[in-house]
């Protein structure tokens, strides 16, 4: 573990922190060798990082591993080894050369496979959020007629009666299961009363 956490260490600062300062001096001071020197560092450490991925995986119980990765990334900085200029000349180089126009063409195929998919899937999920925005629609108007449908005529009255007028709604009143007419206020029924009581 602490093998793992060093190596992280030293591949974050060393492998990447450092040649980016030194790459970011070589283009602020145009020198071509310089330049030319990073990039090629700059390719076979993009390589290095994508083996890496794998062999982290595969490799991680090997005695030393880390030890070894530690080792690799010195030797590809190192002024005296010159490694990663060293990989790229010999090997890198007459790889890339070789097999440029199949990557190129490949990269091409894939450019033009990865634009169709994209307007295809484009073209799914349009239509998937169009779907659901005409059934939300669809549902939402049924939930809100239903909603309105659920007012009782004597909850719309109380409604406007409350921002009209203060004179109570009728109540209705069930006894023994079945409904009765509604009664009156009492002031109606006084004052309409011809005295029996």
């Amino acid at each position: 573990m602490v093998s793992w956490i060093i190596s992280r260490l030293v591949v974050l600062i060393f492998g990447t922190l450092y040649p980016a300062y030194y790459s970011y001096k070589a283009v602020k001071s145009k020198d071509i060798k310089e330049y030319v020197k990073w990039m090629m560092y700059w390719i076979i450490f993009a390589l290095f990082t994508t083996a890496e991925t794998f062999t982290d995986i595969f490799l991680c119980w090997f005695p030393f591993y880390y030890e070894l990765k530690i080792a690799f990334v010195a030797w590809l900085l190192s002024p005296y080894t010159k490694g990663s200029s060293l990989l790229y000349r010999k090997f890198v180089h007459p790889t890339l050369s070789s097999k440029e126009k199949e990557i190129d063409d490949c990269l091409v195929q894939a450019k033009d496979r990865s634009y169709d998919a994209l307007v295809h899937f484009g073209k799914r999920g349009l239509n998937v959020a169009a779907t659901a925005a005409v059934m939300a629609a669809s549902k939402g108007q049924g939930a809100l007629s239903e909603r309105l449908r659920s007012f009782s005529m004597q909850d719309l009255s109380s409604i406007r009666g409350d921002s009209s007028s203060s004179a109570p709604a009728p109540v209705t009143v069930r006894a023994s299961g079945r409904q009765s007419q509604p009664k009156a206020p009492r002031s109606a029924a006084a004052g309409g009363g011809s005295g029996t009581a």
